[in-house]
């Protein structure tokens, strides 16, 4: 079927059922981006032949060396602010109400490193452990402050609290680490993961609550002064002490916090008769809520964590196409449009998946996120043309990359009421288009968003992959958790993600410029409707385990779009076991380990079961042929 007959087959099948026949009301007229004449109301193929392409100048300006990576809060993210300020000005785009300029500036921790924490483990016992022996620990391979932890010295007894696992009553799913105990003004003492030989619907319960961060803030709330965590020898990275990850947070969780080693770990077992953290930790493996922690007698812990956090400044970049007839009396008179424009620097924070050869290179981002960048500027300049009934509010977040920080910071003091927002569009790697898919996620967050799209697609005739979840790692999920219904556009991940890869001669610009004429229809009725989209909460899936998590590294990109039975890979990392095991892109994955997929979330269950070093059988279908490749998974991390 042509695209022709395809557009004209979405119209009949929207005028379908509805009274008396009447066709879905589409605005007919020409835009301008660049320098290109946009139908709307009308099939968009991009721009005509000969036209100039103004996504394509904005993407190659975005990702070109002079912006080196765009990482928040450095020299190139302010050389990308200053681009975008300017391209913001040409269309007659105005700072919000009450600011002087464009820049909204936000602080951030840029990073955090451990400046010498110390360990000391004090025997009050007898026999091996003699009274008044004690042993300190400083090299970081044995203790090593985890980068949320509080700075500051604590001591007092010990407590063993297992996992330190507290899954919320509203799960209705009992379990509770600290049921038993008492560790007000304590030192506990948790393993990292969560149990290993639970069963999968149980892991996929627990693993959400396995957040570092998590069982942190657990314990602080039942009275704990300081939290240690150590790497139990039955999990991945067993006796490793965890890595002090990025963290943007500009203060510690409320407790002192530091991982320890298994040698650590094994001097304070010492002190227990009959007992190895091994065999503690096996029988707390098949998460058996009746299986208790402990106190440990006779040990007196002085913990001294310290964490130096360097604080940098970001810019969110802020702008108002001003309704062209004064919003006196119009419920929510903003719609707000947005994007991040950061990306990674030269990948030294540790999201970046290059390649060895590729390591400390500029991550240039074409595709996350010039594009979205590309996309929001083009349909301002479109807007700005038109007549406008509400505000449309132009958002350019920093920040994302490392936690969303920058939306975060607008969302915490809005120089818009988010009240007043009838609905934020955001824009996110929206230049690689597939197949004429577009992902819009967060389709959940009102029930009028089905009907809305499918009359603003009518003219665009992408084929439409939606999702119900607005708890997307994109800006999205800070609106979402404001009460804004809202929307996110992808067109998919892909093997160039967070790479040097992911260059601007890879962008497809035609479709790029289809997704901002269809935008621009979506954002224009938004304006124009009298009753608005109403906010609905979605609930938090609690399928599948959080990232956090997901212990196993497989080296597989899915694509999140895809409706196919079982998981299409969008891409396989370069040099990851997918790739070793001769997986590529396009490829179907329907079994690993025994276990069938039909969906992401199947294959989340699945990555619970895997071993690190030990090769599983996965079976996937490439050209309509099942085939057959052992895959052998690696530690994440």
């Amino acid at each position: 079927m042509t695209r022709r007959l395809y557009l004209v087959a979405l119209a009949v099948a929207a005028m379908s059922g509805r009274p008396e026949g009447r066709p879905l009301p589409i605005q007919v007229g020409l835009i301008r981006i660049g320098q290109a004449l946009i139908p709307v109301g009308h099939a968009f193929h991009g721009v005509p032949a000969g036209a100039t392409s103004r996504t394509r100048q904005h993407v190659e300006a975005l990702a070109s060396e002079k912006f080196d990576g765009r990482l928040t809060g450095s020299a190139g993210e302010r050389l990308a602010a200053d681009y975008i300020v300017a391209e913001l000005q040409k269309i007659g785009a105005k700072p919000l109400p009450g600011q002087a300029d464009y820049r909204v500036p936000f602080e951030f921790t840029a990073g955090s490193r451990d400046g010498g924490s110390t360990l000391s483990v004090s025997f009050a016992g007898t026999g091996v452990n003699r009274a008044g022996a004690s042993r300190t620990f400083d090299a970081r391979r044995e203790v090593q402050a985890l980068s949320f932890s509080d700075n500051g010295e604590v001591k007092g007894p010990l407590v063993f609290a297992g996992y330190g696992i507290v899954v919320p009553e509203a799960q209705d799913f009992g379990y509770d680490s600290y049921a038993t105990l008492d560790v007000k003004d304590k030192v506990v003492l948790v393993l990292r993961y969560f149990p290993e030989d639970a069963e999968q619907k149980t892991k996929a319960i627990l693993a959400r609550y396995s957040d570092l961060r998590y069982k942190a803030q657990a314990a602080r709330q039942r009275g704990a002064k300081a939290i240690l965590v150590v790497t139990g020898p039955r999990s991945p990275n067993g006796g490793e002490t965890v890595p002090m990850s990025f963290d943007t947070a500009l203060a510690g969780s409320g407790l002192a916090a530091a991982s320890i080693s298994g040698n650590v770990a094994t001097s304070i077992f010492s002190a227990i008769p009959d007992k190895t953290l091994e065999a503690v930790q096996q029988s707390l493996d098949t998460a058996n809520p009746h299986v208790a922690g402990f106190e440990i007698p006779g040990l007196t812990i002085t913990l001294h964590t310290i964490v130096v956090r360097e604080k940098q400044e970001g810019h969110n970049i802020l702008a108002v196409l001003p309704a062209t007839t004064p919003p006196t009396g119009i419920s929510r008179p903003w719609v707000a449009v947005g994007a991040h424009y950061d990306h990674l620097g030269h990948g030294n924070n540790g999201s970046s998946l290059a390649r060895k050869e590729e390591a400390g290179r500029i991550h240039f981002g074409a595709d996350d996120n010039a594009s979205g960048t590309a996309a929001v500027l083009a349909i301002g300049e479109a807007l700005a043309k038109q007549s406008r009934r509400r505000n449309v509010l132009l958002g350019l977040w920093s920040g994302e990359e490392i936690g969303l920080i920058g939306s975060a910071a607008f969302a915490a003091r809005p120089l818009v009421p988010l009240d007043q927002i009838a609905a934020y569009l955001n824009f996110d790697m929206v230049g690689r288009m597939q197949d004429n898919k577009l992902g819009v996620q967060a389709i959940g967050t009102s029930p009028a968003w089905p009907k809305i799209l499918e009359q603003a697609n009518v003219a665009a005739g992408f084929d439409l992959k939606t999702q119900q979840d607005p708890y997307q790692p994109t800006d999205v999920a800070t609106f979402n958790q404001a009460g804004v219904p809202c929307l996110t556009f992808s067109t998919g991940n892909h093997a160039d993600y967070h790479r040097p890869t992911d260059t601007a001669d890879k962008i497809d610009y035609e479709d790029l410029d289809r997704v901002v004429g269809f935008a621009v229809t979506l954002a224009r009725r938004l304006e124009d409707l009298d009753e608005l989209p109403a906010f609905t909460k979605v609930n938090e899936s609690t399928q599948g385990a959080s990232r956090a998590g997901v212990r196993v590294f497989t080296g597989t990109i899915p694509d999140y779009t895809s409706e196919a039975k079982g998981l299409l890979l969008g891409g396989v990392i370069g040099g990851g076991p997918a790739e070793e095991a001769g997986l590529q892109k396009g490829d179907v994955i329907v079994e690993i380990a025994g276990q069938s997929i039909t969906n992401i979330y199947d294959y989340t269950y699945a990555l619970e079961l895997l071993k690190i070093g030990q090769p599983v059988k996965v079976v996937y279908v490439r050209g309509g042929k099942r085939i057959e490749t052992m895959l052998t998974p690696s530690a994440r991390k």
